[in-house]
């Protein structure tokens, strides 16, 4: 391996920090923090006086349905590999369907317990 193979890595990984600096120096010279009008300084501004608590509290079920919204969806992206070396795999005539089936069926048997414990109902 020489220098010139990360050459792409390394462009990439200046252009995401010179991204990110032109962003927090955008937010820091365009942004209202400093000015006379306090309402403008919270988020989501309109300009109007809010009624009422600023922060709402979020039931446990919100966060729980988002956990498990992302614990799903990372094992989904876990079969985006095996999608795409299927064809080699069966072309060097390895099992492959065996592993593959046993993921689904833990992945399958984790949504049936989900819903029978209610973990997925809003209303109860």
């Amino acid at each position: 391996m020489t220098v010139s193979d990360f050459v792409p890595v390394l462009i990439q990984i200046a252009l995401a920090a010179g991204l990110a600096g032109a962003i927090l120096t955008g937010s820091v010279l365009l942004g209202q923090r400093g000015s006379k009008n306090k309402i403008k300084n919270y988020a989501y501004e309109c300009g109007i006086k809010t009624d009422g608590k600023t922060s709402t509290r979020f039931s446990v079920k919100f966060y729980v349905t988002a956990m498990l919204f992302i614990l799903f969806d990372i094992e989904v992206l876990f079969l985006i590999p095996w999608v795409l070396v299927y064809r080699e795999f069966v072309a060097n005539s390895l099992p492959i369907l065996g592993p593959i089936l046993f993921f689904l069926g833990v992945l399958v048997a984790g949504l049936v317990y989900e819903l029978k414990k209610g973990a997925l109902e809003w209303e109860k």
